[in-house]
Parts: structure tokens; C-alpha cells; sequence
């Protein structure tokens, strides 16, 4: 059996999941202010347009699973995953038979048959209530359409993406979901390090030449295919996808120059300019609607250090990790933590809105993974108990400090051009759900070079 203490983030998040009551009225589902932290305004309720489809994120809630129940629960989850994509895209596609109660209540009817199955499966003791029927319904939530932070790239990316080609490419410019970099005040500051260990270890992993790209999530949805519902650029391990086991990770060749076989991926950005990738009409692609032309990187930095200059320790071998919310439009951004810049502009920071660079700067994305391991579990539940967030400088009680993992990605986007990152449909292309997944296949001797110059203060890699 897995067993995790829900944290007090956990906690009031299942608090929230449980609470948050859904009500049905006058052919539209609107979710209760306390879904995401925010109330919905009336004057964008009624603004006709489509919503996007709100969902309590069950695998949140989950504490315990055991081990011989894994694969049944990941699976039901990535049924209910399917389930929301569905739904949106009934809700959204002209002629597809979308009648917003009849869609809602097919949603709820396959969500309460799921449930059943996964808390069955996962047992008394996995954190989701005995009943699981009060999880089942859902939500069309109109404000987060309108926001300006997602209007304008958001509700159907084929639609933003046919407009540029109709106007000649990038000549419209960015919409109210972007940002000139120029006109944001800086906002970071290099973190005080009151400790020794002020070193760095680098991983030149390139950055995906070789094209490996899929819509899996290992991590999360292992032996499921699609398991994302959106594309991963992959560095490191060469082949890493939703079936990878930690044997065939082991056995695999690496990208990297120094011999680091870990798995390093994140959702692909696609240009908005009328044309498509490969993938347009596939899973994971244009079928999970998200369209437009992948951008390979023009930069990848994967570097590990200490935060606040505390001595690290090794992580152990095969241990996962997991930073950002992929589902943070409808989650809330309580676990959001990567952020947006421009070469040149790194002290200003956007967590909900895409940058506009200047000409010659890059977008850059960069994703922080937590410093803080339990010292025990590879993985945990809900795949986040088992890692935490440093704060003030200290790990919480019962975690070691580790190496902390920081990708940074920089592109270079065609002045004026738009463009969105992959995500789940019904999360609008959203930049607050951007995220990144590691799983670490480093060998022994690496993993103590890493933590001897890291703590030494050393520049290694």
C-alpha cells in the first residue's frame, strides 16, 4: 500500500473539491465561486459564448493507492480526462449535437460509472469519500472564456489560428492574452543564499533534434496512449513514452553529453499562423485541438542547484517529479509554478499571459521543479506529496533538500507572431498551465558529482 499524509494544500484542496457544488439552471452549468477561488461575474455568464468545461481534478484528492490498484486507477482517471475532452468538444464544435444540458449530463452520467470503478479500486483509504456521486457533475464556466487573459488564443485555437492565415499571418499582432515584456516592471530578484552551496550542475541534453515528440504522460497516465491530450517535447532519455518502464528508461541511450538517461519533457508551443504540424488531424494534436506549427526550441537549459545555498543530498534513482498544473484554469494556480519571459528581460515574469519580445529576444518558458523529497517514495498518489516547495529557506518536516531541477526553454517566435503551448482542450491554451515532468535515470556516480558540486560551489556540467 502507498501510504501519504495529505499536506494542508491537500487538504483544502479536496476541501474545495467536495464543496464545490454545482447548480443547474437555465440550459447553462455554472460553477460555484469556491470551485477555483474566484466568482464569476454575471455580465460574462450571459454573454453567449461557449465556456469551457470545469471538473473537480479527482486525482488531486487521492492519498493512498495501492500498488496493486495503480494501473486500474490511472487508467480510470485517464478515462475521466477523455471524458472533459469529449464533453468541450461537443460543447464547442458547430453541428456536433451539443445541447449544453444534454452534453453536461452525458458527462456526469460517464464521470459517476468512472468513479465508482476508481474509488473502488483505490480503497477505503485513498481520500476520496465513500460516495464519490458529489464529484460527478461539472461546470460550464463562462467568466474564464472572457478573461482577457485567455480571449483571444484561448476557446478554439483552429479559429485563432484560421484568422492570422485570413489576415495574412502575424500581421493582426498578439491579442489581450499577450503582453509587451517591455511594459511589465521587474519583478524577481536572485534568491539570498545564505548557505555553501552555490554550485550548479548542467545537463547539455540538446533541445529535441531528433524530433521526439508524443501526447503521453508517463508520469501521470502510464500505459495509457494519448495520455496528455497534448504534445511533449522530450530531452534525455530516447525513448520515453506513456509505456516506459523504469527497466526500458535504465536500457535506453540519452541525448544528454554527460551520460544523464533522464527523462526531461514538457508541452510543445505551436506558432498561430495558419499552417499546421504533422499532427493535425491525430490525437493529441488537432484532434485535442490543439493546432498550429511546433516550434523546436532554440535553447535548452536543464540545471540543478540549491535555492538558498542549503547542502543537498542525492535523489534517489527513478524518481519523479512534476512541476506546474496542466490544469490550472479550472484547478485555480495554487500549483503553478513556471512562468514566461524574454531573453534580456529575465527579471520580469508572467505567469498568466505570453510575452511579447523585442525584436532579437527569444520567448523563454522556465519551469521550477520542488527542492524538498521525502526521502522515501519515488512517487506519491497524487504525484506531488512526495516532493514540496522549499519555504524561507527550509524543507518541511520530514523532507531532505534536493537538487533543484530548472528548465529553461527559449524559442524564437517571428515578431508579432501568436502562439499558444499545448494543453488539455477544455484548458484553453491557457500559459498558466504550463508545466514540466522529470524522471530521473541518472546513475550513481552522477547523482553524487551532481550534490559534490552543488554543495562545493562548483560549476560543473
Amino acid at each position: 500500500m502507498r501510504t501519504h499524509k495529505r499536506d494542508k494544500a491537500g487538504r483544502r484542496m479536496l476541501a474545495l473539491m467536495l464543496s464545490g457544488v454545482l447548480a443547474v439552471g437555465g440550459g447553462s452549468v455554472i460553477a460555484a465561486a469556491a470551485f477555483a477561488g474566484q466568482r464569476p461575474a454575471r455580465s460574462q455568464q450571459a454573454n453567449g459564448q461557449t465556456g469551457t468545461v470545469a471538473c473537480a481534478d479527482v486525482g488531486l484528492g487521492l492519498t493512498a493507492v495501492p500498488d496493486a490498484a495503480k494501473a486500474d486507477v490511472d487508467r480510470d482517471l485517464a478515462d475521466l480526462d477523455v471524458q472533459v475532452a469529449d464533453a468541450y468538444r461537443s460543447l464547442s464544435e458547430p453541428g456536433s449535437g451539443g445541447g449544453e444540458k444534454r452534453v453536461m449530463g452525458d458527462l456526469a452520467a460517464k464521470r459517476s460509472d468512472t468513479l465508482r470503478k476508481l474509488a473502488a479500486s483505490a480503497g477505503k483509504d485513498s481520500g476520496l469519500p465513500q460516495d464519490t456521486s458529489g464529484l460527478a457533475n461539472c461546470a460550464i464556466r463562462k467568466d474564464l472564456v472572457v478573461d482577457a487573459s485567455t480571449k483571444d488564443y484561448a476557446n478554439d485555437a483552429q479559429n485563432v489560428a484560421a484568422q492570422s492565415k485570413s489576415s495574412g499571418g502575424s500581421k493582426s499582432g498578439p491579442g489581450r492574452g499577450f503582453v509587451d515584456i517591455r511594459n511589465v516592471a521587474p519583478n524577481t530578484a536572485r534568491p539570498a543564499r545564505s548557505g555553501p552551496a552555490t554550485g550548479t550542475f548542467t545537463s547539455r541534453c540538446g533541445r529535441n533534434e531528433n524530433r521526439h515528440l508524443n501526447p503521453d504522460n508517463v508520469i501521470v497516465a502510464p500505459g495509457v496512449g494519448n495520455g496528455a491530450h497534448h504534445m511533449h517535447d522530450y530531452v534525455g532519455n530516447r525513448i520515453t513514452d506513456g509505456f516506459s518502464s523504469n527497466g526500458k528508461l535504465a536500457g535506453a541511450g540519452t541525448t544528454c553529453s554527460n551520460g544523464d538517461q533522464s527523462a526531461y519533457y514538457w508541452p510543445v508551443l505551436r506558432l498561430l499562423d495558419g499552417t499546421n504540424d504533422k499532427d493535425a488531424k491525430a490525437p493529441g494534436g488537432g484532434k485535442d485541438k490543439n493546432v498550429g506549427r511546433i516550434l523546436q526550441p532554440a535553447e535548452v537549459g536543464i540545471t540543478y542547484s540549491s535555492p538558498n545555498g542549503s547542502r543537498v543530498q542525492p535523489m534517489t534513482r527513478f524518481l519523479r517529479i512534476i512541476t506546474g498544473d496542466a490544469k490550472a484554469l479550472t484547478n485555480g494556480p495554487a500549483n503553478a509554478h513556471a512562468s514566461w519571459s524574454c531573453t534580456g528581460f529575465e527579471d520580469r515574469q508572467l505567469a498568466d499571459k505570453y510575452p511579447i519580445c523585442p525584436g532579437g529576444s527569444r520567448v523563454v518558458r522556465t519551469l521550477k521543479f520542488p527542492d524538498c523529497w521525502d526521502g522515501k517514495n519515488i512517487d506519491s498518489a497524487n504525484h506531488r506529496t512526495h516532493t514540496a516547495f522549499s519555504k524561507n529557506g527550509s524543507c518541511p518536516r520530514n523532507f531532505r533538500a534536493i537538487p533543484q531541477l530548472v528548465e529553461r526553454v527559449a524559442y524564437d517566435v517571428p515578431s508579432g507572431a501568436k502562439f499558444a503551448v499545448d494543453s488539455f482542450p477544455e484548458q484553453l491554451h491557457n500559459p498558466i498551465t504550463d508545466h514540466g515532468d522529470f524522471i530521473n535515470v541518472m546513475n550513481r556516480n552522477l547523482l553524487d558529482q551532481m550534490v559534490s558540486c552543488i554543495n562545493e560551489g562548483r560549476r560543473c556540467g
